[in-house]
């Protein structure tokens, strides 16, 4: 079972949102969008997730909150 929340921010903010979602841990898929519903960028969020995997990842959403100024981050999570 998968449960989706949609959070909207700022291109500023969209890398600290992305961080904080990914330490959840909870979090199976992140979904980046724009205002239109044109998908970004999307994260597979697993535990194998970590060090030296995240930072590309963050570096791209980085570069992607320079394009817009508004997102939507569509958060899946399985429910266990």
């Amino acid at each position: 079972m998968e449960t989706k929340s949609e959070f909207k921010v700022k291109g500023e903010d969209l890398l600290a949102k992305i961080k904080e979602l990914i330490h959840q841990g909870n979090v199976t898929r992140i979904i980046v969008k724009n205002d239109e519903g044109k998908v970004y960028l999307e994260i597979p969020v697993t535990i194998g997730l970590i060090g030296a995997l995240v930072v590309p990842v963050l570096a791209a959403v980085g570069a992607l909150a320079a394009l817009a100024a508004n997102f939507t981050i569509e958060v899946i999570r399985k429910e266990e």
